[in-house]
């Protein structure tokens, strides 16, 4: 749970229950269509979640079938994606299990009277939200490890064209800073822009304001956090606002009000990103209570956060129930503490406002890679992907025809949020097809693409032979031929990642545990983590 507020403070808190999807490519144990391949005993723990919350949610009769209701009904639900975003999934793993990506939004809104009396700016009451914390909550394919990644809300980033599902308003695609998302479209343009620089593909997304912080960290009793010095987040002379977050040094339980003002606290720490540092502090310690509450056994405790969650959160249409938010939790909670990795995005100051940042180019890139091939972040589990260390076996296809019978067109999409495309890609792709002998390849004029990473996309089976042969030519990789209805034909993306040259950059795998420097991780079972309060608010 997180929250801020876009004038004083510009801080927001996090949420907490785990959602997990069933759609047919992913299926709830981690496994998609292919999930029987872990075995009989892995369904038997499924059923025996489904009956526990059957017997701690429901009880019995027809009172327990009303509670149940009772619950969906507070659940606000909303569209997965309201922008333009080409993100695809992460492929199965050779035991046909596929990672889970879920957007945690804390929204600055005041839209109510316990909003404005919670965040205060009451002239704000009544305009559109902002996104002022945004945290990626990515789950292994295997369920062995996660991940919890934060962009700064003040990071410049291409918002693409979003509608809004509540007010049919279009807003066209625009350069701006990550938390105006959330005003465009709602949160499913905030999932949008994400994939979009990313290249992750989002399952859903989770959203909660200042009342539904406090309301969950009161079902929860309370968080340990830390302050190495007093902290006092209040206003100077020099910088107006604050969260009004006042402790001493050494380490508190702090709940309800408290809690989210540790959360927005932002001045104290000395800046935006040592917030995130804090609010990936705060959701460590909320994790490590929760495993100890033994809440997915203790009745009460259960039905107290399931009252809170259902009325504080709001969440993707797709995971809008009692039952799917559960079976989310219990994945969430069979991740161990010492496997779980709390990142910042590595970023820059941005060239054409001090006040904020840029994606740190190869830094940021590496993170998202790493993400996208579902590598983990921490070293614990192996050198390579999370999910087993091998990705799947590559079968090849035999092309329908010979190379100079074989089309395909060039696309230029080397742009990226904070570089210009490169000039001329296309076309030197396209000539360089053509002295290797196919003879039919040819550029698209198309302008204003971007793509992360190079693709060779084609549209129907039949075609995917040919795909493969022009990926062979040029040295890119097969697991970069995809089939896609967004083309016609063989279409090669020439991506960010491939500016210069006619031979595809070789690449080296990422390795589990190779962070950047500067993506400040933390390990999720650790304790000792406080926080340095910054000279002007001690006290």
């Amino acid at each position: 749970m997180a929250y801020s507020d876009v004038h004083e403070e510009g801080a927001r808190p996090d949420s907490r229950p785990a959602p997990a999807p069933e759609p047919p490519e992913s299926g709830l144990d981690g496994g998609g269509r292919h999930g029987r391949r872990r075995g009989p005993r892995k369904h038997r723990v499924l059923r025996w979640s489904a009956a526990t919350l059957a017997v701690l949610i429901l009880g019995s009769g027809g009172a327990g079938y009303l509670y149940y209701e009772h619950l969906n009904g507070n659940i606000r639900k909303g569209e997965r994606s309201s922008g333009d975003s080409k993100a695809r999934r992460t492929g199965a793993n050779a035991a046909g299990q596929t990672p889970l990506n879920i957007l945690l939004i804390g929204s600055d809104s005041r839209n109510s009277d316990e909003n404005v009396k919670l965040g205060g700016s009451r002239d704000n009451r009544g305009n559109p939200p902002l996104g002022d914390v945004q945290m990626l909550i990515h789950l292994s394919a295997d369920r062995k490890s996660a991940a919890m990644v934060s962009i700064p809300r003040d990071t410049r980033v291409d918002i693409p064209e979003c509608k809004d599902p509540d007010t049919g308003r279009t807003y066209p695609a625009t350069t701006d800073i990550i938390n105006t998302s959330l005003a465009r479209g709602g949160a499913g343009c905030t999932l949008a822009t994400w994939q979009n620089l990313t290249g992750v593909y989002i399952d859903h997304w989770m959203t909660i304001d200042f009342s539904g912080v406090v309301r969950m960290a009161d079902a929860i009793g309370g968080v340990n956090v830390c302050v190495r010095q007093n902290v006092w987040d209040r206003p100077t002379a020099a910088v107006p606002g604050g969260s009004g977050l006042k402790m001493r040094a050494g380490t508190h339980k702090v709940q309800g009000k408290e809690a989210l003002q540790w959360l927005r606290t932002r001045h104290a720490w000395g800046s935006d990103l040592m917030r995130a540092r804090a609010q990936h502090m705060y959701l460590n310690s909320m994790i490590r209570t929760l495993k100890g509450q033994n809440v997915f056994t203790d009745t009460p405790r259960l039905m107290d956060l399931a009252e809170a969650a259902t009325k504080s959160l709001q969440v993707s249409e797709e995971i809008g129930t009692v039952k799917k938010l559960y079976d989310l939790g219990t994945q969430l909670k069979s991740v161990p503490t010492d496997r779980i990795t709390s990142v910042t995005m590595p970023n820059v100051e941005d060239p054409q406002n001090r006040d904020h940042v840029v994606p740190d180019g190869a830094n940021a890139d590496k993170l998202w890679e790493m993400l996208r091939d579902d590598v983990a972040l921490d070293d614990k589990g192996g050198k390579g992907r999370s999910s087993g260390g091998k990705k799947p076996a590559e079968s090849t296809k035999a092309p329908s025809a010979p190379d100079a019978r074989i089309g395909v067109v060039v696309q230029n999409a080397t742009a990226t949020s904070t570089l210009g495309p490169v000039s001329g890609r296309a076309g030197a792709l396209a000539e360089e097809l053509v002295r290797k002998g196919f003879s039919q390849a040819s550029k698209d004029a198309t302008t204003g693409l971007s793509e992360d990473r190079t693709v060779v996309r084609y549209p129907s089976a039949d075609l995917e032979g040919d795909a493969q042969r022009i990926a062979k030519s040029l040295g890119i990789p097969l697991s970069s031929v995809k089939k896609s209805t967004d083309v016609s034909g063989v279409t090669l993306v020439v991506g960010a990642d491939w500016r210069n040259g006619t031979a595809y950059p070789k690449r080296s795998e990422p390795k589990a545990g190779d962070l950047p420097g500067n993506s400040d991780a933390i390990n999720g079972s650790d304790t000792k983590q406080c926080m340095d309060v910054y000279a002007p608010y001690r006290w």
